[in-house]
């Protein structure tokens, strides 16, 4: 349960459905998954629920804590089968991150650099896990000389970051058919396409290449219909962004995708170096030949604690 259920400063409350479906070409004797599902419960969110269930049943199921502290299943199912359907479904509550104001005194971005390696707190400690190249995020000349044309010289460092997000956004086009998920950065930099997973480890890249920690987040976030539409089941999507690490406030979330400050929108499923620490799902089956996969996302608006439900 919610470690924060029932408190007066939440902002949003969301349901999350996540439907993961595998159709095979023809049968699988055993699926082994290693599931990254279970929303992250940390100072901004809380789990107030979560299930996962599958189809055809499991066999066998542990539950666990990765590396980085996200929540992780291994499942086994030892029955044959030609599909598997994975269901998870969590209701979360957030409460308000920083805002644009909050974020604008921060310290120049070369004094938090300096930081690193040299303050020994807990946490500087922990975002020095966040400062390397990474199986997806390599390291080069190309994007420090990107990153430079936002972290000018004494410049605060989370407003250097949110125009490196506007930038990022600005002059780079969403092109679902331009990567894949293997695809280098130095591919995406230079073709200025990609997906969300693409736009977050470019600017993770960035910040890394000038010296600041930056992680990897995994998730989703709500959309909005057409004005008159109803919501759609199935229309919202998985997500990605980038957490920066602040001494004075903690790790902000950057939105280079939406060109935006994370604040009420956006469901953290977890966070890691790149995508391969916090792949929602991946596995090894034996058999099935060729297959097909589908992914449908609802995410949901919920009442806040108190409110009435036409106040949701």
């Amino acid at each position: 349960m919610s470690d924060f259920a029932g408190s007066t400063d939440v902002c949003a409350r969301y349901r999350v459905v996540h439907e993961t479906r595998y159709q095979y070409q023809s049968t699988v004797s055993l699926s082994q998954q290693y599931l990254h599902l279970t929303p992250r419960s940390f100072a901004h969110q809380a789990t107030e629920s979560h299930l996962i269930w599958l189809d055809p049943a499991l066999h066998d199921s542990k539950d666990g804590v990765d590396y980085f502290g996200n929540h992780t299943r291994h499942v086994s199912i030892a029955q044959p089968h030609d599909s598997l359907l994975v269901h998870a479904e969590s209701t979360v509550a957030l409460r308000p991150r920083p805002d644009l104001a909050q974020i604008a005194g921060t310290l120049p971005w070369e004094s938090v650099r300096d930081m690193m390696g040299k303050e020994k707190s807990a946490a500087t400690l922990d975002a020095c896990r966040y400062l390397y190249a990474s199986p997806h995020v390599t390291l080069f000349p190309e994007l420090e000389a990107y990153a430079r044309r936002s972290y000018t010289p004494a410049r605060p460092q989370l407003d250097a970051a949110f125009d490196l997000t506007q930038r990022i956004f600005d002059e780079f086009e969403f092109d679902a058919r331009a990567t894949e998920i293997s695809t280098p950065l130095e591919q995406v930099l230079r073709g200025r396409r990609g997906v969300c997973q693409d736009f977050a480890q470019l600017m993770i890249g960035c910040l890394r290449s000038i010296g600041l920690p930056a992680r990897y987040v995994s998730g989703y976030i709500l959309t909005h219909p057409p004005p008159g539409k109803p919501r759609l089941v199935g229309a919202d999507a998985s997500h990605a962004w980038v957490s920066v690490y602040c001494p004075a406030l903690g790790w902000v979330d950057f939105d280079p995708t939406n060109r935006c400050l994370v604040h009420h929108e956006h469901i953290t499923l977890g966070w890691g170096r790149d995508f391969s620490d916090v792949t929602p799902m991946r596995g090894i089956v034996l058999g099935g030949g060729a297959q097909t996969l589908s992914v449908q996302v609802t995410v949901t608006p919920l009442p806040l604690p108190g409110a009435l439900p036409d106040q949701a």
